[in-house]
């Protein structure tokens, strides 16, 4: 007589064997807007040559290797893709739907921050295209929803942590730094509340920005023993 293994471990078997792992990155430069000219946020999409999704836009990515770490895959998607290798990488979230690709792949998330020197380095190689975040087209997989979420936590937390700063040199003026918020938010701050505001978390680094003829703007720094539990408020700029 046969003994016949129930339904769940059977099931459960399948999955296990079917299970893979990729890692995809989510690459976040400021460039100026094609229409309003204003800094907005980009990122790099790949177009798929090869089923599923043919032809569709997707984020940089890939199987994970069986000899390299999560990290390691992310950066060698970034330097292949762009030719960056930006100094802020960091892990935004695991996406795992089941079904989110015709086989069983969970995608391990990155997201870089790049800044400006960095961008004026990046190469785009074939079936690499810069978009403005907000405006994608369909993307293959769930990677819209891997964008929107991407935003959503970039906006959020620049708010209470100094993510800003993964955008900007070592030293800037508050007038970079307005900027990126702006930016990242999508709205005009008011420049005396914001300039208020971040004054608690920069460290004057003495120096002045070269270049202008009248008084040259301070330069700052980021000052890590300045960071609070709390949430930064930014009301827009008066009209």
């Amino acid at each position: 007589m046969t003994v016949q293994e129930p339904a769940t471990t059977l099931a459960r078997q399948h999955v296990q064997q079917r299970v893979e792992l990729a890692v995809s990155t989510v690459i976040f430069a400021l460039r100026p807007h094609p229409v309003s000219g204003e800094p907005t946020i980009w990122l790099p999409l790949v177009r798929r040559i090869r089923e599923p999704h043919l032809g569709q836009w997707a984020l940089p990515g890939g199987p994970l290797e069986s000899d390299e770490d999560l990290a390691a895959s992310a950066r060698h998607t970034l330097e292949r893709t762009t030719g960056l290798a930006p100094h802020y990488l960091e892990q935004l979230y695991a996406f795992g739907r089941v079904d989110r690709s015709p086989d069983r792949v969970v995608s391990i998330v990155y997201w870089a921050l790049v800044r400006a020197e960095e961008d004026a380095q990046s190469v785009v190689g074939d079936n690499v295209e810069w978009f403005v975040a907000d405006e994608v087209p369909e993307l293959a997989f769930d990677h819209n929803d891997i964008v929107d979420y991407a935003l959503t936590r970039l906006r959020a937390k620049i708010t209470y942590s100094p993510i800003a700063y993964g955008f900007l040199p070592e030293e800037f003026t508050l007038a970079q730094l307005r900027e990126v918020y702006e930016a990242v938010l999508g709205r005009r701050l008011d420049p005396a509340n914001f300039r208020r505001q971040a004054l608690r978390t920069l460290k004057a680094t003495g120096r002045c920005l070269s270049g202008r003829s009248h008084r040259p703007p301070a330069l700052y720094r980021f000052d890590p023993s300045t960071i609070r539990p709390t949430t930064l408020t930014f009301p827009e700029e008066p009209r």
